[in-house]
């Protein structure tokens, strides 16, 4: 089918981009700028503008047959305003412009951070609502409210097929930026590296893509699906020392205590406060020191979504990299 695709310069959207290409539809891309597009052959086209501009986002869509949104402001130095023009506003004008041009087909990517994270032994499966420190967090925040636009257009469209995927930290090759594999760079060949008590459920983006496309035509209409490793639930320290024995290098992981963490959100919100961007803030560095605990077994139920070992993600992200900078 003919699929529009927003977010396609980011990790995701890349990935989709590809995923879609090889699997034959044909893609438009609406982006600001195409340069960071690394897509080789037929089967798709970029349009350049501005996706949040409700005129620019109607003429991308004509003659399509399906939406794609993998947009999202993700930069944790934002404040509430910024993450709504992208994360809120953007999916009720895509489901605007839905309307409008008799589209049928919505795949919305959202966050696992809008789910409940579960815990030890009894993993989050995607319908439990997110508690503190994760409902208390801007970018969590801002992804639930656009969350719940698409549900809603669920519900108030039976005939439609909306599906939402929520998935986890997500690593692999085509991080242009880079965003999420910058977690990966600080740790790099470091003798001594510093990490705080919690961790995240990690998945490999291709996976994540994958279950994206597959969501086009498959899942339930009205239901978010968690896209995660399921055995992928690492602390950072375990992350670190997965990396070290994948790239070939020793390392010493130090576990930072809670209290230093959050003492340094302290002082972040005071640097906010004065007007500076900083990623660091209470809210943020909250979410450093809890564990997630997610299981994606509907994902390989319904979009049959593989479980690529993180091992394999890390080292496809560091020789996609090593390529893209040497080059």
């Amino acid at each position: 089918m003919k699929v529009l695709l927003l977010g396609a310069t980011g990790l995701l959207g890349h990935n989709v981009l590809l995923r879609l290409v090889d699997e034959g539809h044909q893609v438009r891309v609406l982006v600001r700028c195409a340069d960071g597009l690394r897509v080789e052959g037929d089967g798709w086209e970029a349009v350049v503008g501005n996706p949040t501009d409700r005129e620019t986002l109607c003429r991308a869509t004509e003659g399509c047959e399906a939406i794609i949104n993998c947009a999202g402001a993700t930069d944790m130095s934002l404040h509430r305003k910024e993450f709504d023009a992208v994360n809120l506003h953007l999916p009720q004008m895509v489901v605007y412009v839905m309307e409008q041009q008799g589209i049928k087909r919505l795949v919305h990517v959202s966050t696992v951070n809008t789910v409940g994270n579960g815990f030890p032994g009894h993993p989050s499966k995607g319908d439990e609502p997110p508690v503190p420190p994760f409902s208390e967090n801007l970018y969590a925040a801002s992804k639930l409210a656009g969350e719940r636009v698409v549900h809603d257009t669920a519900h108030e469209h039976p005939d439609w097929h909306v599906v939402v995927v929520n998935p986890g930290f997500m690593l692999g090759p085509y991080d242009v930026k880079p965003s999420s594999g910058r977690m990966l760079l600080a740790a790099y060949r470091k003798r001594v590296m510093l990490a705080p008590k919690g961790g995240k459920a990690f998945v490999h983006v291709g996976d994540v893509a994958q279950a994206v496309v597959a969501a086009l035509t498959r899942g339930e209409s009205g239901r978010r699906y968690v896209a995660v490793n399921s055995q992928a639930c690492l602390t950072i320290k375990e992350l670190y020392l997965l990396q070290a024995k994948v790239c070939g290098y020793r390392q010493q992981v130090l576990t930072i205590p809670n209290w230093v963490v959050l003492a340094a959100g302290k002082v972040g919100d005071i640097l906010r406060s004065l007007g500076m961007n900083t990623e660091m803030s209470s809210r943020n560095v909250r979410l450093l020191t809890v564990c997630e605990h997610y299981d994606s077994a509907l994902a390989l139920r319904d979009l049959g979504m593989p479980q690529t070992p993180i091992a394999e993600a890390i080292s496809a992200f560091h020789e996609w990299t090593n390529k893209n900078t040497t080059t």
